[in-house]
């Protein structure tokens, strides 16, 4: 700083003295001598008159001119040494810059180092701890016993125990066994333990809604104290770069089939937070190394290898969870298998949960087959237990589920319980009506860290139901991009259809083309990022046919354009108020469109809801505002009936349908009843 101000003061004084000229930008060069001050060698040459007057005129001004010049040499010193002392105030302050970048650049590299140790969360951190305690009890360094009590002292104190045990994680065993033990006391238990038996997990595998709902699901659990664990194939096709510090355990874990122990290879690793455990067949290899998870003649042999080594697995890694939470009829047969084979195998503290997502797709197989898993088919093939109610000699394992297992939860947002029920569901109808006290429903849920317009990076502009302002920029970002008029009053309607959904592409035009001239704008985007699917040559049909100003197809699938069709659209046609993998419903609300459904103006859609009290809070809602209306209708809404249009968007917008509401909810709810039985 010392520098910096003698470099200031000179130039300043500088300028004072000198002209400001190109001759004197470089305070190096020398000096010229101003025209008005005579050197002192041609005051030298003055002509003299020879009087004593003149004489000392001379002497006088010859003197005078000494001075100045003696001035302005002394100045000259000066600045030459200002000059020099700003030249080393530069060289510091070019130091003092280099350094200051390369302090920078050491910030920005912690920055980031912390940020790798930030999305390593603290869940992470507990799940790899509790996936080196399987491994010690695999390889004989720890009794279950002992295992059993590290895992819930690592469970109850998750919050804190990254903090002291986090650089042990790279020690050998023997030394993070040590400080585990000596960790704190335990506190009183108050979270469940899950372990989900399934055979899909978001991102690693999804063919289905069991997919996304296995991750929403577990997260949403999780962030409410409970400890979720998941157990799958280990399929060839596994998106295995989402998985975190993937390593296998170097030992065999065996688990009986078709007469005999079989070994397995067990991996472990956490996704998304949860700790996860992948199964690897040896001998039966084959099972899981296929282009496809489902679809294949033996499907039945493959997934009961599954569940039986997945009961096997837990009881040697000596787990004691409190549910066994098992899915549609892939990992039913745990239910029969855990009952007879396995409950008195250190298991006697846990229960079964059972969810199925679609009571339509049931599965058949011949009794005998139960022997592979090591089950007794004359005890099994019975009316009261898995023997189908139509085909007697077959047995259902979907039925198994429901009988097996100490609470069952049906997946759906829109229906009853009661229609459930009295639905055809493959001759089920008789076994769900004798186990309806043990049936519940529950609705499914979307990601709200990722969808919420509060916080929605991919939005131009954010807004929430107490502060909609946002919306209207978002409503015009989107008609420019779209190149639309950009036009408040026009009312913008999207529509993204689901890969997982049927579309009809007739309909969608009818419903178009009766919205054309009333001041609508359509943008309809495809769900599929695979060219050439049905959908992609349906949505070229479509723009081929109507070609129109206010009508935008885009034919695959962009994240971020989807996040601003939500937040820009006045409203969103659904193919399905039942939606569970792309849930453009739930997204709708939370965005402040309307989901009106893309059936037919002819076709009411009025029967999918009941007000009973056995409904989703989603189905109640809906079936009040929006789900028995025809766009046509809800154009007339818009326009005729403005307050309440404008008060049922914003309720819906308040409600929470995300993973962590209702569904999360319904799910602790069964565990509680399970924890009391």
């Amino acid at each position: 700083m010392k520098a910096l101000m003698i470099t200031t003061t000179p130039a300043i004084q500088w300028q004072q003295w000198f002209p400001s000229s190109s001759k004197f930008n470089n305070p190096l060069q020398p000096l010229p001598v101003s025209p008005k001050y005579p050197s002192f060698s041609s005051c030298l040459r003055l002509e003299g008159h020879g009087n004593a007057e003149i004489s000392e005129s001379s002497n006088g001004e010859t003197k005078k001119h000494a001075d100045v010049w003696r001035l302005f040499k002394e100045a000259q010193q000066n600045i030459l040494y200002l000059n020099k002392q700003r030249l080393k105030a530069m060289r510091e302050l070019d130091r003092t810059n280099k350094e200051k970048q390369l302090l920078l650049d050491k910030i920005e590299q912690l920055e980031l180092e912390s940020q790798s140790v930030v999305a390593k969360d603290k869940l992470s951190f507990c799940w790899e701890m509790l996936l080196r305690i399987d491994s010690m009890v695999l390889t004989g360094m720890i009794s279950t016993d002992e295992a059993s009590d590290l895992r819930r002292l690592i469970m109850d104190h998750k919050e804190s125990i990254v903090d002291v045990l986090t650089d042990t994680l790279q020690k050998k065993d023997v030394e993070f066994l040590a400080a585990l033990r000596h960790f704190s006391d335990r506190r009183k238990k108050n979270g469940f333990y899950i372990v989900h038996i399934c055979t899909e997990m978001a991102p690693l595998v999804s063919v289905g809604s069991l997919a996304f709902y296995i991750t929403g699901l577990s997260r949403a659990l999780q962030r409410k104290g409970h400890l979720v664990e998941v157990i799958l194939p280990k399929y060839e096709i596994l998106n295995l770069d989402e998985v975190q510090g993937l390593h296998e355990i170097n030992v065999e874990s065996y688990s009986y089939f078709n007469g005999q122990l079989h070994g397995n290879r067990i991996w472990t690793g956490v996704v998304c937070g949860i700790g996860v455990t992948l199964i690897e067949p040896q001998y039966y290899s084959s099972f899981f190394s296929r282009e496809r998870v489902y679809g294949y003649p033996d499907d039945f042999e493959r997934f009961s290898y599954f569940s039986r080594a997945s009961l096997d697995y837990i009881v040697k890694s000596g787990k004691h969870p409190d549910v066994l939470h098992i899915h549609n009829w892939e990992t039913a047969i745990i239910g029969p298998l855990f009952w007879d084979i396995f409950s008195n195998q250190g298991l006697g503290g846990t229960r079964i949960l059972w969810t199925c997502h679609n009571l339509n797709i049931s599965h058949l197989e011949h009794p005998d087959k139960l022997e592979l898993c090591g089950l007794d088919p004359a005890r099994l093939h019975r009316p009261d237990r898995l023997q189908d109610n139509d085909k007697m000699h077959l047995v259902n394992i979907l039925k198994g589920g429901v009988v097996y297992s100490n609470k069952v939860i049906i997946m759906s947002s829109i229906q009853s319980k009661s229609k459930l029920i009295s639905n055809e569901n493959h001759g089920l109808e008789s076994t769900l009506n004798i186990y309806k006290d043990k049936l519940a429903l529950s609705p499914f849920g979307f990601d709200s860290s990722t969808w919420d317009p509060s916080q929605d990076t991919f939005l131009p502009e954010n807004y929430s139901v107490d502060d909609m302002e946002g919306k209207t920029s978002c409503k015009v970002a989107l008609q420019k991009y779209m190149g639309l008029s950009e036009n408040e009053s026009k009312i913008v309607v999207g529509c993204i259809l689901s890969e997982g959904l049927d579309v009809d592409m007739e309909n969608l035009k009818v419903i178009v083309r009766n919205a054309i001239g009333r001041r609508v704008q359509f943008i309809v985007m495809g769900n599929s990022t695979m060219p050439n699917t049905n959908t992609s040559r349906g949505l070229e049909s479509l723009e081929d046919e109507l070609k129109d100003k206010d009508i935008r197809i885009v034919l695959s699938y962009e994240e971020a354009l989807s996040h601003v069709i939500f937040a820009g659209s006045d409203i969103i046609l659904c193919q399905s108020f039942h939606d569970p993998i792309f849930q453009a419903p739930l997204k709708a609300l939370k965005y402040g469109a309307a989901p009106i459904s893309l059936a037919s103006e002819n076709y009411k859609f009025r029967f999918f809801v009941d007000h009973d009290f056995e409904s989703t809070k989603f189905s109640r809602f809906i079936s009040s505002t929006f789900g028995n209306m025809s766009l046509d209708e809800a154009l007339n809404e818009i326009k005729n009936n403005q307050s309440n249009w404008k008060q049922n968007v914003m309720e819906g917008m308040a409600m929470d349908f995300s993973w962590d509401a209702e569904c999360c909810d319904t799910h602790v709810s069964a565990y509680t009843a399970l924890r009391n039985l």
